[in-house]
């Protein structure tokens, strides 16, 4: 005798399919959102604390840019944003950047999600350069340090047959109109910024590229500095280390010892050198030295980032 047939085979089934059907539909959305193998390069594979697989992929971003990714082998979830490489990088950088967050990796350590708003940022694009047309025009505010003093582009006197343009400084509490010729990187150190100080440099030298009433030879050789220079600001990653320690996450002492910085009282107890942490971040000034520097190697700043707070030096850079 055939047994009758369940009154809950049909709906059974049909919630199956719907089940099978909506997997089908989002493996194809997601293979369509997922950029092709040609655009996508294998840099690494390492095993998590949770024994998982995960991969670092290079995969091509906005303007020839490179987005360098941690995400699960698998199932490509997960996705994590190791760097983002300019155009102009080698793609040797993006190998180096993988061996180095590996290592970082293979301690724990992790990167922020991956935002879709990535995939469309160009790195270390300057807006004179891209909007020629779009002139910055700072308030009285922007361009007054601590102690009052106020920074503008000026056409100096430097002892040659034409004036020179460069950065001066007057305090605005004076009555005097004495000025003080200072670097560009002088004024983004006392301001502790960058802009709209390099932005105004960089509007300053397009709009008289093909002008010979001025020498902008010294402006222009300040402003390669400061954006070749490894030395960079580190008021944001002071306040990154602020935000953590305030809001419990870590303190000073297990962040220095993240970074490896290791000191050993009497007994043989090790705890963080937070006078070393505190100097790299503007806290405490070096030796020798009255107030705190500003200034900061990238290179220790991405090791404070990576290892110290576990994010991406990118997070901890103005």
């Amino acid at each position: 005798m055939t047994p009758p047939a369940s009154s809950t085979s049909t709906p059974a089934r049909s919630s199956s399919v719907r089940q099978t059907g909506f997997r089908q539909r989002r493996a194809h959305s997601r293979l369509q959102r997922e950029p092709s193998r040609r655009e996508q390069r294998l840099l690494g594979r390492y095993t998590d604390g949770h024994g998982r697989l995960r991969e670092v992929i290079a995969r091509k971003a906005a303007a020839g840019s490179t987005l360098v990714i941690d995400r699960d082998c698998s199932t490509l979830a997960d996705p994590r944003l190791v760097a983002h490489l300019a155009a102009d990088e080698p793609a040797d950088n993006a190998a180096l950047v993988c061996d180095s967050y590996l290592r970082y990796a293979a301690r724990g350590g992790r990167c922020r999600p991956l935002r879709p708003e990535d995939a469309h940022v160009v790195p270390f694009t300057d807006r004179w350069e891209d909007e020629p047309d779009a002139l910055v025009r700072p308030n009285d505010t922007q361009l007054l340090d601590e102690r009052a003093r106020r920074y503008s582009l000026e056409l100096v006197n430097s002892g040659m047959s034409i004036p020179e343009l460069r950065w001066c400084r007057r305090d605005s509490r004076s009555s005097t109109d004495v000025h003080e010729i200072v670097s560009l990187r002088e004024a983004v150190a006392s301001l502790q910024r960058y802009e709209p100080l390099r932005a105004l440099t960089g509007q300053a030298l397009a709009a008289s590229e093909h002008e010979e009433r001025a020498s902008m030879a010294v402006l222009r050789a300040e402003l390669a500095r400061v954006l070749d220079s490894p030395i960079v600001l580190n008021r944001r990653l002071r306040e990154l280390v602020l935000v953590a320690v305030e809001q419990g996450e870590l303190n000073m002492s297990e962040i220095a010892l993240r970074c490896g910085r290791v000191k050993r009282d009497r007994r043989g107890n090790e705890s963080g050198e937070t006078s070393w942490l505190a100097r790299r971040i503007g806290l405490l000034p070096e030796g020798g030295q009255s107030i705190p520097t500003p200034w900061i190697h990238s290179d220790v700043l991405a090791l404070i980032a990576r290892c110290g707070l576990g994010i991406s030096p990118r997070e901890a850079e103005l």
